[in-house]
C-alpha cells in the first residue's frame, strides 16, 4: 500500500504556476510613466530646491544657515525630535507588547485608537491642544493658578508633536510582533525568566531592525512636522519656530534664497532618512530571508 501511493506521489504531475509577461510595449511605457512621475514630482522640485538656495550666491546660502533665528529654529527642532521620539519608542513597544502578546476585550478599540493621529489634520490636532491647555481652555484656569504654560511653549509643540508621530513605531512594531507569535517567550518563561528578561534577551533581539525603522520615520516626521506645531507654537522668532516654521516666515517676508537654504537642510534631511530606511530594510529582510531559510 505504502509503495503504490509512493508511487502513485511520484506519477502527480507538478502544476507550474505560470509567469505574468507582457510585452515590451507594455513594461516600456510602465517604466516611463514611473519614471515621469518621479521626475515631475520628486526629482524637479528637489533640484528647485537646491537652484532657489543657491541662487544668490554660496554666502547667502552660509548666512541663511547661520543667522540667529535659523540656528535657534534647529536647536529646537533638534530639541523637540529628541524628547518626542524616545517617548513614542516607549509608547510604541508598549503598545506592540500589548497588542501583539495578550488577549484582552477593547483590542480592536485600542488599534483605532492609535490609528487615531492618522485620520486627525494635524492642524486639528493644534487646535485640541489650545482647547485643552489654552488660556480658555479647559484647563486653562487650572494651569494659569498654578503658574504653568504649555501653549506657545516647547511643552506644548513637544505634545503636539508626539501626538502626530505617536502611531509610527507602534504601526512598524504591531504587524511585526504579530506574526512572530508567543512560542519563544512562552518557551523563555518556561526556563524561569522573567518579563524584562524575557523582552530584553528575546523578544528585542527579534523586533531590532523594525524598532530601529519605525525610529528612523519617527525622528524624520518630528523634525518635518507643521500643522500642529505651527498652531501651538505662536511663531516667536528665535523662541518658538521650528525649521518648517522659520521656512514659512523667511518665504512670507520674500527672502526666498534664505527660505530655500533652510528647506535644504530638511531636503538633506528627507534624502538621508531614506537611505538609512533602505539600509536598515535591507537588513530587515535580508535577516528575515536568512532565518527563513535557516527554518527549512
Amino acid at each position: 500500500m505504502q509503495d503504490q501511493m509512493s508511487k502513485d506521489f511520484r506519477m502527480t504531475p507538478i502544476v507550474r504556476r505560470p509567469h505574468l509577461s507582457e510585452s515590451p510595449v507594455v513594461r516600456w511605457i510602465l517604466i516611463g510613466i514611473a519614471l515621469l512621475f518621479l521626475v515631475l514630482l520628486l526629482v524637479l522640485p528637489l533640484l528647485t530646491v537646491f537652484i532657489e538656495a543657491f541662487s544668490k550666491g554660496i554666502w547667502i546660502y552660509l548666512q541663511s544657515l547661520i543667522d540667529p533665528d535659523a540656528l535657534a529654529a534647529i536647536r529646537l527642532t533638534l530639541t523637540v525630535a529628541v524628547i518626542a521620539v524616545p517617548m513614542n519608542v516607549l509608547f510604541g513597544l508598549s503598545a506592540a507588547w500589548l497588542v501583539s502578546k495578550f488577549k484582552f476585550r477593547g483590542k480592536s478599540i485600542l488599534l483605532t485608537l492609535i490609528d487615531l493621529p492618522f485620520a486627525v489634520s494635524p492642524v486639528i490636532a493644534g487646535l485640541v491642544f489650545i482647547l485643552l491647555f489654552g488660556g480658555k481652555g479647559w484647563f486653562g484656569p487650572w494651569l494659569a493658578d498654578h503658574n504653568i504654560q504649555i501653549i506657545f511653549t516647547l511643552s506644548g509643540m513637544v505634545i503636539a508633536t508626539i501626538f502626530v508621530t505617536s502611531p509610527l513605531v507602534a504601526r512598524e512594531l504591531i504587524p511585526l510582533m504579530q506574526s512572530q507569535g508567543t512560542q519563544e517567550e512562552e518557551a523563555a518563561a518556561s526556563l524561569g525568566a522573567k518579563g524584562w528578561r524575557i523582552f530584553y534577551r528575546v523578544t528585542l533581539p527579534n523586533i531590532k531592525w523594525g524598532l530601529l525603522y519605525g525610529i528612523i520615520l519617527c525622528n524624520a516626521r518630528a523634525m518635518g512636522e507643521f500643522g500642529a506645531v505651527s498652531v501651538v507654537s505662536g511663531h516667536i522668532s528665535g523662541l518658538t519656530n521650528t525649521i518648517p516654521l522659520h521656512i514659512q516666515i523667511l518665504y512670507n517676508e520674500y527672502q526666498f534664497a534664505a527660505s530655500f537654504a533652510v528647506a535644504s537642510l530638511l531636503v538633506m534631511l528627507a534624502v538621508l532618512t531614506l537611505i538609512v530606511k533602505s539600509i536598515f530594510e535591507w537588513k530587515y529582510h535580508g535577516n528575515g530571508i536568512h532565518k527563513e531559510s535557516g527554518e527549512r
